[in-house]
């Protein structure tokens, strides 16, 4: 993997160390998180991961597993071997089969320094709860997975989340997006990752919450009529963002861009 800037940190974002891209080590420092004293101690930090292709698809044949390539499972890896917290929409839990993240030997050392657990926990967004707690990601996870979800969410269906996972309550007739993120960030938890779908990422955006998107973009045309990686209402005012650093590997790239002014 090479960087296609200058310096491969990014110039916009001169804090960063240089680092080699080819390698594991030097591909978590172009995608290390924002450290807290510059970010704010307790305050959180949204990243998004996403694939698309050439002509803007968000899937492949209803996944987004056709769309990727083996450089962009790399950057998966790391993208989730930095965070705390994966969040992510049950529709996506749903069709992608989601399970629960693993501890990587590689980046166990550097997560226990930062006084991580061995592997993410993962948060699923859930209005009405229509997920399969039977399923790996709730019966098998490093951490224990987390359902956020809303007071009008079904009582048994809450009641049933809460025997594998642990439930916070954010809103009232839909999921507060902003009172989630702040549930999970009281947890400790202020390196966030979504992972989407488009729906989840739409209303993290609308809500003004998104800081950063790390995209995919996959050298193939699919044409058909897949969402794009946001799907929602047009926001009020579109958002700037500022890119911090662009990669390639086997036609892939892979960039990094954070909201401008941060």
């Amino acid at each position: 993997m090479r960087s296609l800037l200058t310096d491969p940190a990014g110039a916009a974002d001169a804090r960063r160390p240089a680092a080699d891209p080819g390698t594991l080590e030097g591909l978590a420092a172009v995608y290390a998180y924002p450290d807290a004293a510059d970010r704010g101690a307790g305050t959180p930090w949204l990243r998004a991961n996403m694939v698309a292709s050439l002509d803007g698809a968000a899937r492949w044949d209803g996944h987004s597993e056709g769309l990727s390539g083996t450089a962009d499972k790399r950057v998966f890896g790391v993208l989730r071997a930095l965070s705390d917290v994966v969040l992510v929409g049950a529709e996506t839990v749903r069709s992608e089969g989601y399970r629960p993240a693993r501890a990587r030997e590689a980046f166990a050392a550097a997560r226990a320094a930062r006084g991580q657990a061995p592997a993410p926990a993962v948060a699923v967004v859930s209005r009405n709860l229509d997920l399969d707690f039977s399923a790996p990601l709730f019966t098998g996870p490093l951490v224990r997975t987390v359902v956020v979800t809303a007071e009008a969410a079904p009582a048994g269906a809450r009641r049933a989340a809460a025997e594998v996972a642990d439930v916070v309550v954010a809103g009232g007739e839909q999921v507060d997006m902003a009172a989630a993120v702040r549930a999970l960030a009281d947890r400790g938890w202020t390196r966030l990752l979504t992972e989407g779908g488009p729906r989840l990422l739409g209303q993290l955006a609308a809500a003004g919450l998104l800081d950063e998107l790390c995209l995919s973009l996959a050298p193939l045309v699919v044409a058909g009529d897949a969402p794009r990686i946001m799907h929602g209402p047009q926001l009020a005012a579109a958002q700037r963002m500022e890119l911090r650093s662009l990669l390639e590997e086997d036609g892939f790239l892979f960039a990094r861009y954070a909201r401008a002014g941060r």
